[in-house]
């Protein structure tokens, strides 16, 4: 099925070259389509990592390994393949994954533990090792390509190629990064997203670059949903080939530490709020802006609750300002709340506020807002300091269609 161009989508960016990185691609044919659908990120030796991964407990053996490998704190080489994310597929899914790291393992004689494989597309197929490896062997003698051709090699559903860039001044040296997501549905990962890639030339401690990666991601990819459902694949990898000759970072008191972790942050979440923009059959972008809450985590979980809510989402859609569905989900979200002190906003107009109707709430300019396509809504729950941003989209016709024809 032709899934067109969500018209939420950004043009993609222009993002600096990182030194140590060599991006390919090439044709494995995990699909029957006409495009790129292995991708191959060559790291420099040295190269640091971290990484999060899917809650779901029925990761992949691609999310399984890496797990575990991540840990290490090295790597060398990505493969990712699209079209087939190797899934509930038992031995012979592990076996794959153990394949493709052989095979470029002894291509870059790195150690198997060196090379990352991630997976996205239909779960419950083996990979098929034949193609896999015509498809390692094409890239190996691929030449190199760009962001955008990497970007749309690693897509399924998604309607646009995304990337996002930063830099920051770690001492006197300035330190660049570049990132790429895959995602456009199946996202309320409780982590990350689909699968999501930032390479940086600074010089970082892997520990420091695992407690840098887990603080960006609880405020960006932990904030958004499209639909509710969390994949079994879910990835988010940083890799730092140390090639800009900047001191190393090795704790938040290293010179430039915070320049660092902010420049990292700010990359997660463009990347994040681009798989919303990208949300299948999305047509509307929202924000959601809780405060006044017991504590942030609390926040956050009332805002999710918010977002997911199909009453909240096909109201947005629907353009019909109906704030009853949000007192609602912050009812159903297990959160403390009282009825009494809540207060909820649409474009910056209060429909509610100490749990009544405002008395001279005025809904044509709420109206207005939402026929736009960047929504507001703020929620206050008058109880304390913890407040969160939750980032989600509309559910329209066009996430049915898209869904119920996906294996086709």
């Amino acid at each position: 099925m032709e899934i067109e161009r969500s018209p939420l989508a950004r043009p993609f960016p222009q993002l600096p070259a990182i030194a140590g990185v060599t991006l390919r691609v090439a044709r494995a044919r995990y699909k029957e389509w006409n495009r790129c659908d292995l991708t191959f990120a060559e790291l420099a030796e040295g190269t640091s990592v971290a990484g999060v991964f899917t809650k779901s407990a029925c990761a992949s053996s691609e999310v399984e390994l890496g797990r575990e490998a991540v840990k290490l704190g090295c790597a060398r080489a990505l493969i990712v393949n699209a079209g087939n994310s190797n899934a509930f597929t038992g031995y012979r899914g592990r076996e794959a994954v153990e394949h493709i790291q052989s095979q470029v393992s002894a291509a870059l004689g790195c150690a198997v533990d060196d090379v990352f494989v991630s997976s996205t597309g239909v779960i419950g197929v083996p990979l098929p090792i034949d193609k896999a490896r015509a498809g390692i062997a094409a890239a190996l003698a691929a030449q190199p390509c760009t962001w955008e051709d990497a970007a749309n090699a690693i897509g399924t559903t998604d309607t646009f190629a995304k990337g996002a860039s930063a830099s920051a001044m770690v001492g006197n040296t300035r330190v660049e990064l570049a990132g790429i997501i895959k995602g456009s549905g199946m996202i309320a990962p409780d982590m990350a997203t689909m699968l999501g890639y930032v390479f940086t030339d600074a010089d970082v401690a892997p520990a420091f670059l695992q407690e840098a990666l887990t603080r960006a991601n609880a405020a960006t990819f932990s904030c958004i949903t499209v639909d509710g459902d969390t994949s079994t694949s879910d990835t988010v990898l940083v890799f730092a080939t140390g090639k800009a000759g900047n001191a190393r970072i090795e704790g938040w008191d290293s010179p430039g530490a915070d320049a660092f972790a902010a420049a990292l942050a700010d990359v997660c979440r463009n990347l994040a709020q681009l798989v919303v923009r990208d949300g299948e059959g999305a047509q509307k972008f929202i924000t959601i802006r809780v405060s006044g809450a017991v504590s942030d985590d609390s926040a956050r979980r009332i805002g999710l609750t918010i977002a997911n809510s199909p009453l909240v989402k096909t109201a947005i859609a629907g353009e019909d300002a109906n704030w009853g569905r949000v007192v609602m989900a912050v009812g159903k979200a297990g959160e403390p709340a009282d009825r009494d002190r809540l207060s909820i906003a649409f474009g910056g107009v209060w429909a509610a506020r100490n749990g009544l109707p405002v008395e001279d709430y005025d809904e044509a300019p709420v109206s207005a807002h939402l026929k736009g396509e960047e929504i507001d809504i703020a929620v206050d729950l008058g109880l304390g300091e913890g407040r969160a941003t939750v980032w989600t989209c509309d559910l329209t016709h066009g996430y049915i269609a898209i869904n119920a024809d996906y294996r086709s």
